[in-house]
């Protein structure tokens, strides 16, 4: 099935281009989620005539995530969890903790931009990087600490 993106998607193609998916793909999740159209003549030239918006749009989009880049560079978040003594965290930070924590502090970041291939299991300084845009990275420091055990009061 050929259908015009109308969103750019990892791994299949950028908006306004013609692709060939699976058809179940196609009529199941592409089309009904309006991330692209059947590739009909009338569509295709309605894709023509956009081309040079969606170009535009594209390059505002990306300029924004540069500026974004550009913030978050001197952006630090600090987890605190239980560890053992080796250094080994009893859970793990995780996409979505991380997350959580730049919109704590004003960035409303998406967890699937948040790039963490294993979570983060021990104590330590780590860089994670943020895709923001398919030509732009940014990576933010994040420390995990220990949680300090109260003494029990009798």
């Amino acid at each position: 099935m050929e259908v015009i993106l109308l969103q750019d998607m990892d791994k299949l193609g950028i908006r306004g281009q013609l692709v060939n998916v699976a058809d179940g793909y196609g009529r199941n999740y592409l089309l009904p989620k309006k991330l692209a159209v059947a590739a009909t003549p009338q569509n295709r030239k309605w894709v023509e005539q956009q081309r040079v918006r969606f170009l535009k749009q594209s390059a505002k989009e990306k300029a924004d995530a540069e500026d974004l880049a550009k913030l978050l560079a001197d952006v630090s978040l600090n987890f605190t969890r239980r560890a053992g003594e080796q250094g080994t965290l009893f859970g793990s930070v995780t996409a979505m903790d991380i997350a959580e924590g730049l919109h704590a502090k004003g960035y409303n970041i998406d967890r699937r931009k948040v790039h963490l291939d294993p979570p983060i299991k021990l104590l330590g300084e780590y860089d994670v990087s943020l895709k923001l845009h398919g030509e732009v990275t940014a990576t933010v420091k994040v420390k995990v600490e220990a949680e300090v055990e109260q003494p029990a009061a009798s």
